[in-house]
């Protein structure tokens, strides 16, 4: 039996050479937060070194792209790995900013997913080396159709720079792994390098929010550009409205009863001409014992801010963004106020 002086109790193993004591934690935890700002560091003089690359080759490829769409071609993008994957991310932008763009699996390419392309397509083929075998392989194939390439590689003598009639150079100085052999800054550069292409595309399009809007008709973003101020705003008895006329104690009720911390003040024909809220009153209240008599055309706030009840909810969520107000008044083409958009309703419209 063994007795209890006999039980040894000690430390876990440091299995991976961590201390278990709390400084040497905390060192170690420093030292990862420093290598993760190295990787930023990294990435970001990648960056700047691909910018500075940056020649008319970019232009031809914006030529090229536009052109393409202009005849009613699409934009075929594909890559082997990581560089596919950043190929699948380019596509969805392009696609999504109106450049109808798919990708084609290189894998499979050979095998029927040809059909995808016609004549008059542009490929934009990723590969940082220039070398992948599965896409020289392919590029004979691709040659049998009229159709222009596109490389984003990091060697202009590579096959595949050779095969192609504009090569985007996004040679980087170094990988952010510790080998130099992950796929890091190298597919940042991809990344970023596709982002540019995509939005100087937009620009020479003349792509405009509408066009964005329509095709994201579903959430957060299809909301706020596809809404109209009058599909959000507050109505009828949720809509306070008072004549210049009124008393600041009438008023208040009028508040209470719609609920709201403001209310639009309108002359002898309904047209706005102020705009009163719970922040006037406290700040009169504080300066004038009777302010509770006195017609709101004395104490209101001329020229509020208003928008249109056409306009889009997205011009709304960006006056709010730049204003600080609360409360939005909504007016028809008469200046009339028609409603109300209280900043407290976006949240819960999901449109902010």
């Amino acid at each position: 039996m063994v007795s209890a002086k006999q039980v040894i109790i000690r430390e876990p193993p440091d299995c991976f050479g961590i201390a278990t004591n709390s400084s040497s934690w905390q060192a170690a935890s420093m030292s990862h937060l420093a290598r993760a700002r190295e990787v930023f560091d990294v990435e970001i003089a990648a960056l700047k070194g691909v910018r500075a690359q940056l020649d008319k080759s970019f232009d031809q490829a914006v030529e090229l792209v536009v052109d393409t769409l202009r005849r009613r071609g699409k934009i075929v993008v594909m890559g082997i790995g990581k560089s596919g994957n950043i190929g699948r991310k380019i596509a969805a932008t392009l696609s999504s900013t109106g450049s109808t763009s798919v990708v084609l699996n290189s894998v499979d390419a050979l095998h029927g997913d040809l059909g995808i392309v016609n004549d008059g397509d542009l490929i934009l083929a990723l590969s940082y080396s220039g070398e992948s075998e599965e896409l020289i392989n392919l590029v004979p194939a691709l040659k049998r159709f009229s159709v222009q390439i596109i490389s984003m590689t990091s060697a202009a003598k590579s096959s595949l720079g050779r095969y192609s009639d504009v090569v985007l150079n996004v040679k980087v100085a170094k990988e952010a792994c510790p080998f130099n052999l992950a796929p890091t800054a190298s597919t940042t550069a991809m990344l970023v390098m596709g982002d540019a292409l995509a939005m100087a595309v937009l620009q020479a399009r003349g792509f405009k929010e509408k066009d964005f809007a329509r095709r994201h008709p579903a959430g957060a973003i299809g909301r706020a550009l596809l809404l109209q101020v009058g599909n959000i705003m507050r109505t009828g008895s949720r809509n306070a409205v008072a004549q210049e006329s009124m008393t600041v104690k009438e008023a208040l009720l009028v508040m209470t009863q719609a609920k709201s911390g403001s209310l639009s003040v309108v002359n002898a024909k309904g047209k706005l001409t102020g705009v009163f809220t719970d922040g006037d009153f406290r700040r009169h209240m504080a300066l004038n014992g009777e302010l509770l008599s006195l017609p709101l055309k004395n104490v209101m706030t001329r020229n509020p801010i208003c928008i249109r009840d056409e306009a889009l909810a997205a011009e709304a969520l960006k006056i709010f963004n730049e204003r600080s107000i609360d409360d939005l008044i909504v007016v028809n083409a008469r200046k009339e106020p028609v409603g109300l958009i209280d900043s407290q309703d976006l949240p819960k419209l999901k449109i902010m």
